[in-house]
């Protein structure tokens, strides 16, 4: 929760107003690429984090977690 608060709303906000933005549109751009790119750095660490076999690559661990997500 505090991830979302953080890569959501704080973090947009400091950076609209330190790179001198104007336009709402421009606030949500940040917001929605800030929040995304969390979400994503957050679910490859979860993948990767969890023991690999010798034979797998990181690649590889994406894939069948992807996988077994959709079943």
């Amino acid at each position: 929760m505090i991830g979302a608060i953080v890569m959501g709303i704080l973090l947009p906000i400091a950076l609209f107003y330190l790179l001198g933005l104007h336009t709402i549109s421009q606030l949500l751009t940040i917001s929605a690429s800030t929040f995304l790119t969390w979400g994503v750095a957050d679910l490859i660490a979860n993948i990767l984090e969890r023991p690999r076999l010798r034979d797998r690559t990181a690649g590889r661990a994406i894939r069948e977690d992807i996988q077994r997500r959709a079943e």
